[in-house]
């Protein structure tokens, strides 16, 4: 099967290496992207949009024989939504790590611009949950290699309209949380509860990590993506 791996905001294909083998290895051909404009400055990056980044992940859907499944990471699970619901019909499965399905009109968050771009803004920046998980050692080896995103990306809203998303299975690799909790907050969170219900095969499994388990618990994250993939 080919794994088409989306990553989140300020992180490139490399981000997935940790991962390649173990998925090669249960005998699937994985694709890791480095979307249009990552590590640019203003002036290459500046017009990019988040349709752009979608674009990018359906061109390779649409180079790939047969069915593929997409897996996105952090904000990378609004690009794959967005993939899914212009190829229904092509996606054996949606992964989402440690990220909801977005509804229409959400954007990923918004973050501060720099120089026209949005720089990665540290670990010290995120919630203690989130990279609690991340040692000392960990933060300095991989604060270098996040790199910056388009400016106009973060906050575009996505636009879906084709219902036949529903009908793609969905698993969910949360971080901290249990799908009976993680429901609990999709109670609490509007229009995201409302997508999340509408989707028809959809299962929570939680990794036990924080925001970033392809740094933390790469062996984790890798087993649950072969189990994922089926």
């Amino acid at each position: 099967m080919k794994i088409i791996l989306v990553p989140g905001l300020w992180l490139d294909a490399a981000s997935w290496q940790p991962v390649l083998e173990p998925l090669r290895a249960a005998g699937h051909d994985p694709r890791p992207l480095t979307l249009p404009g990552v590590g640019a400055d203003s002036e290459t990056s500046g017009d990019l949009r988040l349709d752009d980044w979608i674009a990018a992940v359906v061109a390779e859907i649409d180079a790939a024989d047969g069915d593929v499944v997409l897996v996105g990471h952090s904000g990378g699970g609004n690009v794959i939504w967005g993939a899914t619901e212009q190829r229904p019909d092509r996606i054996r499965r949606a992964v989402f790590v440690d990220t909801v399905p977005p509804p229409p009109g959400s954007g990923i968050s918004e973050f501060e611009v720099a120089d026209g771009v949005i720089p990665f803004p540290g670990w010290d920046f995120f919630p203690d949950e989130d990279v609690s998980d991340l040692d000392d050692a960990t933060r300095a080896r991989t604060a270098p290699l996040m790199l910056s995103v388009p400016r106009q990306v973060p906050t575009d809203p996505i636009a879906l309209v084709d219902e036949r998303r529903y009908h793609v299975p969905v698993t969910m690799l949360m971080g901290a949380l249990e799908q009976e909790q993680l429901e609990g907050y999709l109670e609490q969170w509007g229009a995201y509860g409302d997508e999340y219900r509408r989707i028809d095969d959809v299962e929570v499994v939680k990794l036990g990590s924080g925001h970033w388990p392809q740094f933390s618990v790469p062996d984790r994250l890798a087993e649950l993506l072969v189990s994922a993939i089926r």
